[in-house]
């Protein structure tokens, strides 16, 4: 798995133009499954990103994790993380998962979250066309792969 965090003041999903769902301050998560995912990538992920310290404390000093700060959590999935642009100028995904794969680990994930988090968890929808609005704060940006463990 590899995920891509950004920390939000707010960020609101369309699904076909229509609105579907929100989140206030917290995080935007992009999720990529790869073929080879396990129940053990989804559970160190879910982990490392409720526990990841990336909220400022009363120093300004990134020490706060989301679950400190009550933030909310969206989660998207967003199979082109695994591009791959080695050759050529059109990417290639052959690292992606497929379709009915990609959605079980996707799900598998988010009842992860809603396990471990107390807080909100909203979610975009798999496998459509989705538009998000969000409100950067920092920037903060984050990269994670669950292969490499960084």
């Amino acid at each position: 798995m590899k995920i891509v965090i950004q920390r939000v003041k707010s960020a609101e999903l369309f699904v076909e133009n229509k609105f579907y769902s929100k989140i206030g301050f917290g995080l935007m998560v992009l999720v990529a499954i790869s073929k080879e995912d396990k129940q053990e990538d989804i559970n160190w992920i879910a982990n490392k990103l409720v526990n990841l310290r990336i909220f400022n404390d009363e120093n300004n000093q990134m020490n706060l994790s989301v679950t400190d700060v009550e933030g909310d959590l969206m989660i998207v999935s967003q199979f082109t993380l695994y591009a791959s642009t080695k050759k050529g100028n059109r990417p290639s995904f052959i690292q992606s998962a497929s379709g009915k794969f990609a959605e079980k680990v996707y799900l598998d994930f988010i009842d992860m979250l809603n396990r471990i988090y107390k807080f909100k968890v909203k979610t975009g929808k798999f496998g459509t066309y989705m538009n998000i609005v969000l409100n950067n704060d920092g920037p903060v940006t984050i990269v994670i792969d669950s292969k490499s463990k960084e």
